[in-house]
């Protein structure tokens, strides 16, 4: 496959001969950034393979197009293949295909809507009959039979990207993806996995490895693919019920973790072990879902009242580890899980009277493109979300965020904040409120033990307030909780 890759030039050029319907062709006006085409070029000189990590909203799915395009022009690829974790950005790559000239198949659904289309055309693909296939899957249907029985047919002259890709690192996703495929691309702002270093390595040993130089979300707001942003930690104090949980549990895990830990310092590096887990869960739900925060919610919108295009993140309330620390996809959610987003709805609109609706996994595709559509133009005022809006969904109308509950992954943060600062007509800045719950007072036995998680807490929110325009007032807010936990060197 390297030779394929080989006679291959890495630079972006547009036909001047007529392209069929269904194969790669350039939107006329697009002018990829000099680092996408950096980007491009660094993965053919890795012989046609390798991650791209690249700030959300960055444009990684126009970088991927323009290497599939460049690969059609060079060396006559004939097949397309893209995998990505949910149905929302199947449906969103196709749009985005569109405008490539593709006519992909969108495989996420029933079977019988798909599998006849991919193995009709594989086989005109195979017999000369048709140039080009596109085909853009789950990485749910990516695994089933239906599907894996097609990928012994691709042609040698495939490519295969891999979108939001740390979700494809567990071991049945990645043993799933075709072998007999040598042109591979990974894309994603954040590929390594959180506390899995076996699926993070299992991801670059498929895709390869992380080229460089990466683009960060600094270098996106610098050279104008991401819009400034202005930061407000809102600082919210526990009940003296929620107070006294929350005292217990960090107890108890500062109990497990002595236990652990015996001849060692204490530490929350290794804090993902089975038996700590589930105190360490219970404590996240404790916060995410702490009653202060729709008094300072309330507060915060019933000076904003007139305002449009705002998002309200809140927390899942799940047991399920996996929704804290590597959100693959979205989950059925249980009544527990939408506590805090139905009491945030019913705040929003029922008291305060803003128009605002409900987007999570539980809301269908048809559902979703009318309220993002209604957003956009104003109807709606705000959209609830749980979850599904963290990875990969493309509304660039977003002009406000409200952060009410934030896991301790990096990821989603990062995710979050490349959703929110997406560019669009008439949005030069972005506004994040970020609520932060204060820990109770702490004892000594328990405050060394809570400063080593708070400090990986605080260099998250800090991160936030240095890249924001409003970095100085930011960071003095946050000063607050640094001279209460004897943290100021961070």
């Amino acid at each position: 496959m390297n030779r394929l890759v080989a006679v291959a030039e890495a630079r972006v050029s547009y036909q001047t001969e007529p392209v069929p319907i269904g194969c790669p062709k350039l939107p006329i006006d697009l002018q990829l950034r000099s680092y996408q085409q950096q980007a491009i070029g660094n993965w053919f000189k890795n012989q046609g393979r390798g991650t791209l990590k690249m700030a959300t909203g960055a444009g990684k799915t126009i970088t991927a197009l323009a290497i599939a395009h460049q690969l059609y022009q060079q060396i006559g690829l004939q097949v397309l293949i893209v995998v990505c974790p949910f149905r929302h950005l199947v449906a969103q790559w196709g749009r985005e295909c569109e405008k490539f000239n593709l006519q992909p198949i969108l495989a996420c659904e029933s079977i019988h809507k798909w599998q006849s289309k991919f193995s009709c055309q594989l086989a005109r693909i195979n017999t000369q009959q048709q140039k080009f296939l596109t085909v853009i899957t789950t990485n749910e249907t990516l695994t089933t039979p239906g599907f894996q029985s097609q990928l012994k047919y691709l042609p040698d002259r495939t490519l295969i990207i891999g979108d939001e890709v740390h979700n494809l690192g567990a071991k049945k996703r990645e043993s799933s993806l075709p072998r007999n495929v040598g042109l591979r691309l990974a894309l994603s702002a954040t590929p390594e996995r959180h506390y899995d270093e076996i699926g993070t390595q299992n991801i670059l040993d498929y895709f390869g490895d992380i080229l460089q130089p990466e683009f960060t979300l600094k270098d996106a707001i610098d050279c104008g693919a991401l819009v400034h942003y202005l930061y407000y930690p809102i600082l919210v104090e526990l009940t003296a019920d929620e107070s006294d949980r929350y005292l217990k549990l960090t107890r108890a895990i500062g109990r497990k973790l002595l236990y652990n830990s015996h001849d060692r310092a204490t530490s929350y590096d290794e804090f993902d072990t089975p038996d700590l887990t589930p105190l360490l869960m219970q404590r996240a739900r404790l916060v995410g879902a702490a009653a202060n925060k729709l008094v300072a919610l309330k507060t915060l919108m019933q000076d904003r009242l007139q305002t449009s295009h705002t998002l309200f993140y809140c927390g899942d309330g799940s047991s399920d580890t996996s929704a804290h620390f590597d959100s693959a996809h979205c989950k059925p959610l249980s009544a527990s899980s939408t506590q805090q987003l139905t009491a945030v709805t019913h705040l929003l609109g029922n008291e305060l009277g803003y128009r605002v609706n409900t987007y999570t996994s539980a809301t269908s595709l048809p559902d979703r493109e009318q309220l993002r559509q209604q957003f956009e133009s104003g109807a709606l005022q705000g959209l609830v979300a749980i979850r599904c809006l963290d990875e990969g969904i493309d509304i660039p109308a977003i002009r406000h965020a409200v952060i009410l509950a934030s896991s301790t992954n990096p990821r989603q943060f990062i995710q979050r904040r490349g959703r929110i600062l997406r560019p669009d007509v008439g949005k030069d800045r972005a506004t994040l409120y970020d609520f932060v719950v204060l820990p109770p007072e702490l004892d000594r036995d328990t405050l060394a033990i809570e400063r080593n998680l708070l400090k990986k807490e605080l260099l998250r929110l800090i991160e936030f307030a240095d890249l924001a325009d409003n970095a100085a007032a930011a960071r003095t807010q946050l000063l607050t909780l640094q001279k209460r936990y004897g943290l100021l060197d961070i």
